[in-house]
């Protein structure tokens, strides 16, 4: 339907031209040569609309076509790193994130091949375990030799991070941010990890601390 607006406004517009020549004249009592000259300046509006759309749409397209590209650029560059991957579904009861290593991204169905190195006892099997994630699924890790760059999660803020002596990230909250204590670790409280009914404050490596997503169900 819009294609078809657009043909017709400029059929008018073209149409119209031709009519208003000099020699047109318009006779006494007939007023169709007016409803033509208002006809053909609505005719012209909507063209010219049509083509700011037209031009507005391109250029949301390209911006967002360069956008995609940067971000997809950066999740291919992700291959051979770890990073914290969420390996249930979207209709899991608890989220379970686990540190795994990158084996390629696919940019076609802009899916993850990620390894699970260090399973846990009770996965079915034995050895390593490979997974298919979504993009939505992974989240890299801040960058071990630069800390600058790095997120500062002040006192309060929930996080998720490693679990210390282990591969798997949990919920906890900020204690203590590295800047504060000019270290490379976080105090960190995890959630459901009471000893003698208190939270014991737990180090993390700033690299192994990343935003909580949102609607994480723990």
């Amino acid at each position: 339907m819009g294609s078809l607006m657009h043909f017709d406004s400029y059929a008018l517009v073209y149409a119209c031209n031709a009519l208003f020549a000099p020699e047109l004249v318009e006779k006494p009592g007939d007023t169709s040569l007016t409803r033509l000259k208002t006809l053909y300046t609505q005719a012209k509006d909507l063209s010219e609309s049509e083509k700011r759309k037209r031009m507005k749409a391109d250029s949301d397209i390209s911006r967002l076509s360069s956008a995609l590209r940067s971000q997809l650029e950066a999740c291919a560059s992700l291959k051979g790193e770890q990073v914290a991957a969420r390996v249930t579904g979207d209709n899991a009861e608890k989220d379970e994130w686990f540190v795994v290593k990158v084996i390629h991204f696919d940019r076609e169905t802009k899916e993850f091949e990620v390894l699970d190195e260090e399973p846990g006892d009770d996965e079915e099997g034995s050895g390593q375990r490979k997974y298919k994630l979504p993009m939505s699924c992974i989240i890299p890790f801040p960058k071990r030799n630069d800390p600058s760059s790095v997120p500062d999660f002040p006192p309060g803020r929930n996080v998720l991070a490693v679990y210390p002596g282990t591969t798997a990230l949990y919920k906890a909250t900020v204690a203590s941010s590295p800047r504060k204590r000019k270290t490379d670790d976080y105090l960190l409280e995890f959630d459901d990890d009471e000893e003698d009914g208190a939270l014991p404050k737990r180090m993390v490596p700033f690299h192994k601390v990343v935003a909580l997503p949102e609607g994480h169900r723990q």
